[in-house]
């Protein structure tokens, strides 16, 4: 899965298409993530401990991730999520890491 938390996505399709948020839970072994004021739902609530308030509260909804599209920081577009290796020095040696990138306009995500 391509979309980590923190991510800014962009909903592709159902009710909330177009909408902007931020990734706030990603789960890859349901393939689903939590974004914030996208896909909310309303939910009653008892109070369980004596001086909490129950009431009807709204809650985020997780959706599946292949209905959203990472938004690259640099260009603004949302854009699928490519990926290159990069040298980086830990203690003195040199390794490959995998990076994520931006297919449009190749900066690092």
């Amino acid at each position: 899965m391509n979309i980590r938390k923190d991510d800014t996505v962009v909903v592709l399709s159902g009710k909330d298409k177009g909408k902007q948020g931020k990734v706030l839970v990603a789960d890859p072994k349901n393939r689903k993530v939590i974004v914030a004021g996208v896909n909310v739902a309303t939910k009653h609530q008892k109070p369980r401990k004596q001086g909490e308030e129950g009431g009807i509260i709204k809650v985020e909804i997780p959706i599946y991730a292949s209905k959203v599209q990472v938004v690259c920081p640099k260009c603004g577009k949302s854009t699928r999520v490519g990926h290159k290796l990069a040298k980086v020095t830990i203690s003195g040696v040199e390794k490959n890491k995998s990076v994520r990138v931006c297919k449009k306009c190749g900066a690092e995500l």
